[in-house]
């Protein structure tokens, strides 16, 4: 049979020889001329053979998927066995297979449970309702132990959640708390409600959920996961709630503090996200970009290209975007988008892409793209129930004032304000609503336009980030006139250059040029749009760069040739500022050192701040990476 080719002979790593036959076509051939049930029984057999010779049950599993269910617990074992090993290695497609298999064996009535939750747990990455329903049918089995139930009832509660089922899914996690006998899960079950709870758009009383959640966060020490849970969810609830960045910092350092895991089903992935998004706030978008990275690697690693991929992608993209890279900011979030619509329609992962989309859109300059993606996903045909930044509502009235459509946008706005209001979501820089409300104020309400910017700049301060402050100054300079605007335009780039927003200070390098241009000073103007022109180039502003140049053109200026930089690279000059700023001179001090004057070392130091992806706070952390 060799010498006609049908057979050959292989050598194994083991040295050993193996025959096999010459061709597939042959090997098919000779597989389907035996008979049909011949061929089950031998799959059961070469099962057998390959687990007795220790090749393990994940060799053994592609045999035990052609045999008829017998209701063999052997079979279940090897199946479930084949499927944590395939987890393991990164491949949960083929893991879903054998769990689904073992089910239709069916197994002991004693392991059903178990079985269902395997399966659920697998298909959370790509079908999260069909999750809950295996997840619903393993919590009713009779013969589900406590320990189960409470495992089930976690992953159940992340499977609704992320199909929006968020009320269902807090209510879930009470009743069950109920049960509860231990203190450690009646705590692990207290911060997976203020989990939830916390993107729950109807939630009842946000405020008092907040304050429980602050006083559960003073008594806790971070020993171990779910108290650090509620360490990161306590820094995440102080950014939104507008507290001192002082404080969201000190909370997400504790929560950092021993490590998170992006990939530990039985915690998710959600806490990681949202300490980094509470770090990309507070003006520390380097070391947020540091933790997603992180958890790109995790989830790749093990296969996981579902939902948790989609999130992290979006909210990557985020990042770019607060930070002005434009262009990256779109591709990360487009890729976000394409894997959250293999999941499903209408699901937080979606809401999430959609907004960063067409905020980015936005700040590139394309409105008309921006609408096309409203309209593609009926963003004001209905509002998500679920807390998601940036906040649905209030970007479709920041389109509809790019738009010019005045009134309508002042109407979703203001809606979109009391409604975050009442929940005690009061920081600009996590939803800037009462900025553009200003915005779209000014022309028939001016007074009120002024009243509006004032609240947001006080709420600013309270916050205290230097892109927050720059922002709110910024867009209340817009209501007054141009002598009055001057003054805060300053006030604004000077702040703006110790953040790393880039494309947010060159919108106020522009806006200051502009006043001071109205206001007769041409030399200080035509610095200033020269700066603002070149810092949106970078981000991939087009539509300030348009603006910078129609402004220098009017004030009969030659606008010159925009030249690229290295995003990430530091000059010697701005190495040598950088590393005397980080030991704490002032730029007085380190002008003195370097021989120059304290606006240069401004100018130096918001380079570095926009490279590095950090404030003057985090700078020495950022040097030593």
């Amino acid at each position: 049979m060799r010498d006609a080719r049908i057979l050959t002979v292989l050598t194994s790593l083991r040295r050993q020889e193996v025959v096999e036959f010459f061709h597939p076509l042959i090997a098919t051939a000779v597989y389907r001329s035996i008979p049909p049930g011949v061929r089950v029984a031998m799959h059961g057999m070469a099962a057998q053979a390959l687990v007795d010779d220790g090749f393990g049950a994940a060799a053994a599993a592609r045999h035990l998927l052609e045999m008829h269910p017998e209701g063999d617990p052997w079979v279940v074992q090897q199946l479930r066995q084949a499927a944590r090993d395939s987890f393991s290695a990164g491949a949960p497609d083929a893991a879903r297979r054998y769990l689904a298999r073992a089910l239709r064996e069916p197994p002991d009535a004693e392991y059903r449970a178990e079985v269902l939750f395997e399966l659920g747990s697998a298909n959370l990455l790509h079908d999260p309702a069909t999750t809950i329903n295996q997840l619903r049918a393993a919590l009713e089995e009779p013969k589900a132990d406590q320990e189960l139930r409470e495992a089930i009832t976690y992953r159940l509660a992340q499977a609704m959640a992320h199909t929006g089922q968020l009320a269902e899914a807090a209510g879930l996690l009470s009743d069950e708390a109920k049960l509860a006998t231990s203190s450690r899960t009646r705590l692990r079950m207290q911060a997976e409600q203020f989990k939830w709870n916390s993107v729950r758009m109807d939630e009842a009383n946000s405020p008092a959920r907040s304050r429980l959640l602050a006083q559960f966060a003073k008594r806790l020490t971070g020993r171990g996961v779910p108290e650090r849970h509620i360490l990161g969810l306590r820094a995440w609830d102080a950014a939104m709630r507008g507290e001192p960045a002082a404080t969201a910092l000190e909370y997400a350092e504790q929560a950092l503090d021993g490590g998170m895991n992006w990939t530990d089903q039985d915690f998710g992935f959600e806490v990681p996200a949202v300490v980094a998004v509470t770090l990309m706030y507070c003006d520390q978008p380097g070391r947020a970009e540091e933790l997603f990275n992180a958890g790109i690697m995790e989830f790749e690693s093990k296969g996981w290209r579902g939902a948790h991929l989609s999130f992290v992608y979006t909210l990557l993209g985020y990042v770019r975007f607060r930070r002005g890279r434009l262009a990256e900011a779109e591709d990360f979030v487009r890729n976000g988008l394409q894997i959250a619509e293999r999941v499903g329609h209408d699901i937080p992962a979606q809401w999430y892409a959609v907004g960063t989309l067409i905020e980015t859109l936005l700040a590139r300059g394309s409105t008309e793209e921006a609408l096309r993606v409203a309209h593609a996903y009926k963003l004001a045909e209905g509002f998500p129930q679920a807390v998601v930044y940036p906040d649905p509502q209030a970007v479709w009235g920041k389109l509809l004032l790019a738009q010019g459509r005045i009134d309508e946008a002042k109407q979703h706005l203001s809606a979109a304000g009391k409604r975050l209001d009442l929940r005690g979501t009061r920081n600009p820089s996590w939803s800037p609503w009462q900025l553009d409300l200003a915005l779209a104020q000014i022309a028939k309400e001016p007074e009120q336009a002024r009243a509006t910017a004032a609240e947001a700049v006080a709420r600013a301060r309270v916050f205290g980030t230097s892109s927050a402050i720059g922002h709110a100054l910024r867009v209340s300079a817009a209501t007054l006139d141009a002598s009055r605007a001057t003054g805060l335009l300053q006030e604004a780039v000077n702040h703006l250059e110790q953040s790393p927003a880039a494309c947010e200070l060159a919108h106020a390098l522009i806006d200051h040029g502009t006043a001071l241009h109205t206001i007769g000073d041409p030399h200080r103007a035509a610095q200033q749009l020269y700066r603002g022109m070149e810092a949106a180039s970078a981000c991939g502003a087009s539509g300030l760069v348009s603006r910078a140049r129609s402004q220098l053109a009017s004030a009969g200026l030659r606008p010159r040739r925009l030249h690229a930089s290295e995003q990430d690279t530091l000059t010697l000059a701005e190495h040598a500022a950088a590393t005397r700023a980080s030991v704490g001179l002032d730029n007085a001090a380190i002008a003195a050192e370097l021989r120059t004057d304290a606006q240069a070392v401004s100018e130096l130091l918001s380079a570095v701040f926009t490279k590095l992806g950090t404030d003057r706070l985090g700078l020495r952390r950022a040097m030593e990476g």
